[in-house]
């Protein structure tokens, strides 16, 4: 069903990068953003605030907050 949505893309994951060490079950959606290409991911968990201190490979993480303020 969701692979039937108009805004969403399938990507396969090659590598697992493994950056987030404090939740790894975190890891594919990190993945998943990276082999995506995403501008960022948008989360309100802390685990995935380790990926600031990761120069490459580079994703932005912001809030839910931050994230409507861009929207609106």
């Amino acid at each position: 069903m969701l692979l039937s949505l108009k805004n969403l893309e399938k990507v396969d994951i090659y590598f697992e990068w493994r950056l987030v060490t404090k939740d790894p079950d975190d890891d594919k959606y990190v993945d998943a953003a990276i082999s995506g290409g995403a501008d960022y991911i948008v989360t309100n968990d802390a685990h995935f605030n380790v990926l600031k201190t990761v120069e490459f490979p580079k994703i932005d993480i912001i809030n839910i907050d931050q994230f409507i303020a861009m929207i609106r």
